[in-house]
């Protein structure tokens, strides 16, 4: 059994609006999710306000906080909905105690987390070695689709710039193709 069928049989339908949350930063979450359909923006909020996007969910993806739902504290970061979502909610505990008892289940998780954990090694990567515009580039390329999906405020976020900077490095890699 792969993990979506897992989640498929052993979790619960979630259906989600646009601009819906799924779960809030600074509160308890004990659950995974897995994107049947839509299009999520996990992130973070500073004291002061300011947000910073941690990464867009889409289909076939899982998305939790393993800290809260490990270490029992609350969600470091929020998520919501960008697009009208179709979720499969289940307790992280639930996959948690099928996995000690199914072998095959148990690879699978690794596996996920393995994902998890090359995923966030990318993004310190881009972050800590690549200028804004590389970023943009590789956000280009691996995911098109994001591009013409979220606002450019969103975007620029992402990309760690502001939504002026974002438009300029646009218009650069336009006058290159040129």
């Amino acid at each position: 059994m792969d993990l979506s069928e897992f989640f498929l049989s052993h979790g619960k339908p979630v259906l989600k609006n646009k601009n819906n949350y799924v779960f809030n930063q600074g509160e308890a979450e004990q659950h995974l999710y897995f994107v049947k359909s839509g299009l999520l923006k996990a992130f973070y909020v500073t004291e002061d306000g300011k947000e910073s996007i941690k990464s867009f969910i889409t289909h076939g993806d899982v998305i939790g906080s393993l800290s809260a739902a490990l270490d029992k504290q609350n969600a470091s970061f929020s998520l919501v909905c960008l697009t009208e979502c179709e979720l499969v909610s289940l307790p992280f505990d639930v996959l948690i105690a099928e996995s000690r008892k199914d072998i095959n289940l148990a690879n699978t998780v690794i596996n996920l987390l393995m994902q998890f954990a090359m995923k966030k090694e990318r993004r310190e990567y881009e972050f800590l070695c690549l200028s804004a515009e590389q970023r943009y580039l590789l956000l280009k390329q691996n995911s098109p689709h994001l591009l013409e999906q979220v606002k450019q405020h969103d975007l620029a976020k992402y990309l760690g710039v502001t939504a002026v900077g974002l438009s300029r490095i646009k218009k650069r890699v336009q006058a290159i193709k040129c």
